[in-house]
């Protein structure tokens, strides 16, 4: 039984209308599975709110173990932990801390009152590695601490208020300054927090901004570049010198990568930050419409496609389609020049999937998906090194602005899923992915 200042606690952050777009803005753009605020005390830890996509099973008003959580020293010197992959950390592998929650990924920041004092944590978890520190996410999870704990001062501060208001109320020796001093009171704190929701509406616009200017104003003189260097080509190639062909090639070749490199982000970022609805689709259907999306590209191959039954999934279409077209993309682009290129597609549901990929959950089943090809291949060191951002891995001029895969990844973690490439050189790719059902 939580004691009354637990629950005023929870109750006041619960109030706090923004938290759960905070932990939905968290998990959609670190693609951590469990954030939480917790309280923390010198000798308790309890949730006062949890989104929670993992099943890892903590509602609000659950405790842990003080001793078992990194927030106990969070508590002792308020700095944020930030772990990119436990098992690959210097100073955490080791800890217990992992060892109990089976985490490989963490973040947590302190939440300090304006006063000072320490109120508890915004955390998130996720049983995978994540990019965490090289992204800002750091920089993303304090200005949300700091609007935690502008919100839980100003509904701690009016209920200290509407307490002395009320005593001197009882005792009717309440004067007319004094209802203005409350009221004071009262009006300064909501100037503070529509203050501080401008700002956030601000910082908003701005991204906003950033995606337009990304996909119009970066577009425009990329493609006066073009329509004038095609007109060059068209009408002036004869009084060129051999040299001069050349440097006018490179600036084709250039700008047209540009262009890609600068579509390729935009998709990056709507990876993130698009709204997820999940909806039950025939991947027949979407495979076949990407397949003749890809027509031209196809023919000029001339490819052959298996493609077995792949059934119903709950997806995000608008993403999923992007994951067929990125991966059969890919397999177009690095056809072998000597052999006819045949692009598989497969996909059964499977149980005890551990046996399969270690990192899959034993109890859990998995929809595994398979996309494979007979083309260049690639290393098998760049295994885990493939789906980094920028990490084209082939050198021939347009093969790739290096960011196709990373998006494919990010579109399988907001499926909660796992994804894993195998690659012979000379001999073929192939892509595994595995989506949790049921």
């Amino acid at each position: 039984m939580l004691e009354e200042n637990f629950k005023k606690d929870i109750i006041n952050i619960e109030n706090i209308s923004i938290v759960p777009t905070l932990l939905n803005v968290i998990c959609q753009t670190t693609g951590m599975g469990f954030a939480a605020v917790a309280r923390v005390t010198d000798e308790r830890w309890i949730t006062c709110t949890v989104l929670d996509n993992l099943q890892f099973g903590l509602k609000t008003g659950d405790e842990l173990e003080l001793k078992t959580t990194l927030c106990d020293d969070i508590r002792k010197n308020p700095k944020s932990i930030i772990i990119d992959n436990v098992s690959e950390d210097a100073q955490y592998h080791d800890h217990h801390t992992p060892e109990i929650y089976k985490f490989q990924s963490y973040i947590s920041v302190p939440i300090i009152r304006r006063d000072g004092s320490f109120f508890g944590t915004l955390c998130a978890i996720d049983p995978k590695p994540n990019q965490l520190k090289e992204f800002k996410v750091g920089e993303m999870f304090n200005l949300f601490a700091e609007l935690i704990s502008f919100h839980l001062t100003a509904i701690e501060k009016e209920a200290e208020n509407e307490i002395v208001l009320n005593e001197k109320t009882s005792l009717l020796e309440k004067t007319q300054g004094e209802k203005k001093e409350v009221e004071k009171l009262k009006s300064d704190a909501e100037k503070k927090l529509i203050e501080k929701n401008i700002s956030l509406e601000k910082m908003n616009s701005e991204l906003e901004a950033f995606n337009y200017i990304s996909s119009h104003d970066l577009q425009e003189p990329l493609r006066k570049i073009q329509l004038f260097t095609d007109v060059i080509e068209r009408d002036e190639t004869q009084n060129l010198s051999e040299k001069s062909k050349m440097a006018f090639q490179k600036i084709k070749t250039s700008a047209f990568r540009m262009q890609h490199l600068i579509n390729d982000l935009l998709s990056y970022s709507k990876t993130k930050f698009d709204e997820r609805k999940f909806e039950l689709k025939d991947l027949n259907i979407i495979a076949n419409d990407v397949i003749e999306d890809l027509k031209e590209e196809s023919q000029n191959k001339n490819v052959i496609f298996k493609i077995n039954e792949l059934g119903k999934l709950s997806v995000i279409e608008f993403q999923f389609r992007q994951l067929l077209y990125n991966l059969i993309g890919n397999s177009l682009k690095f056809a072998h020049p000597e052999r006819k290129l045949t692009i598989t597609v497969t996909s059964e549901i499977i149980e005890n999937a551990q046996s399969v990929y270690n990192r899959l959950s034993p109890d859990v089943k998995y929809f595994h998906l398979t996309v494979s090809d007979n083309g260049i291949g690639f290393d098998p060191e760049y295994s885990d090194k493939i789906f980094g951002l920028f990490q084209a891995l082939h050198t021939k001029p347009l093969k790739s602005t290096g960011i196709g895969l990373t998006i494919v990844k990010r579109i399988v973690e907001n499926h909660h899923g796992f994804i894993k490439a195998e690659g012979v050189l000379n001999e073929g790719a192939k892509f595994d992915i595995f989506i949790p059902v049921g």
